[in-house]
This record gives C-alpha cells, structure tokens and sequence, in this order.
C-alpha cells in the first residue's frame, strides 16, 4: 500500500485549522494530506480486490476534502471523527449507485429456458410473481431514473464506459481491460472514467 505522512498532532491541526479558516490554500492541502492515512485505513472495511484500493482512496478522498472544508470545530472535538463519517458516506453512496448498475444489468441475464425452449430471464421471473409488487415499483422507478441520468449529465465517453461496463441496455458486459482495448486507451483511464461517471450519476440520483 501507498505510504502516507503521520497525522498531525493535536496542536498541528488546531494550527492548521485556523489557517484554513483564514483562507490559507496551503493549510487545506496539509490538512488533506495528512489525513489520507485515515482514508486507507477506512477502505479496508470495503476493498474486495486489489483493483478496488486506488478507486476506493479516490472516492474516499472527495469525503475528506468535503470534510476539511465543512469541518467546524465548534461543534466536532476532532477532525478525524467527523471526517471518518464523511469518508464512509462517500464510499458507501458510491458503491450504493455502482450495485444499482450491477443489479440492473444482472436482470437481463439467461437463467434457463421454458418447456418451449424460450429463454427465460431472471426479471421474467421477478415480473411474473405479485408478492415484492412494492419492491418491483421502486426498482422500476430507480432503473428508470438511472437511465434517464445516463442519457442527461454524463459525457459521451462516461455514458459508453458505463454501458459496456455493465451490459447496460440489454448489452454484453465487459471488463475494464476489454473496454480499455476495444478505445484504446489505457485500463488504469478506463477505471478513472467509471469512477467519474458513478460518482456524478451518484451526486444527482441522491437528488
């Protein structure tokens, strides 16, 4: 794992604070820096493979530099507690968005055939029972919703990135090192790209 700078004592960060408050653009970035370790230490908890840290810490970070900058200490008694609640919320609404997209596409996939040979589909299934008819609304209306902010605030090349990721539309679903070969470009751009894109996608579907 990357090394990070040891946290700032006590009397550092109140220093640092206060400078930040004035205005001080490098007191800011100390402040990011110096936490980052926290950020690392909190992915932990949600890495699942290698491929996952450096995306992780990204999204991790945006929560520490929302924290550094709301950070009131009047009403918190350490940066680090408040800024590990930010940094969880940040990771745990990214992933929320991102296995909304896996969910969704999964939908779509063949399960089996019927007594006439036709394929069967796992929302099929799902549409052909009334039970979870509240549960079938709401995905309905979050599918809905994903799809509609796909096509109105992500860029092109995010909104490509995505479909081929997750076999949006009814497509097949590619892995980063395919996508990356099939554009061009490198897999390490390709992940930043996804990354981008669920994030925005997560910051207006809150809405």
């Amino acid at each position: 794992m990357k090394t990070f700078p040891k946290p700032l004592t006590a009397e550092e960060e109140k220093y640092y604070l206060q400078r930040h408050k004035e205005g001080d653009e490098k007191a800011r970035q100390i402040l990011i820096e110096y936490n980052l370790r926290l950020v690392a230490h909190i992915v932990k908890k949600y890495q699942t493979s290698e491929d996952d840290m450096e995306e992780l810490i990204s999204i991790g970070t945006v929560g520490l530099i929302k924290a550094v900058d709301t950070f009131n200490h009047e009403k918190a008694s350490k940066l680090a507690t408040y800024a590990a609640r930010c940094v969880e919320n940040e990771i745990l609404m990214y992933m929320r968005v991102k296995k909304k997209l896996q969910k969704e596409s999964s939908y779509y996939e063949p399960i089996g055939t019927d007594k006439e040979g036709n394929e069967i589909r796992l929302l099929d299934i799902m549409e052909s029972k009334e039970a979870p008819a509240l549960e079938q609304i709401g995905l309905k209306d979050d599918t809905a919703k994903l799809y509609r902010l796909l096509e109105d605030i992500l860029p092109e090349r995010e909104r490509q990135v995505l479909i081929m990721r997750y076999g949006l539309y009814h497509g097949k679903e590619y892995t980063q090192r395919e996508i990356a070969g099939k554009l061009g470009i490198s897999r390490s751009y390709i992940s930043r790209i996804e990354k981008n894109a669920l994030c925005r996608l997560r910051e207006y579907f809150q809405d």
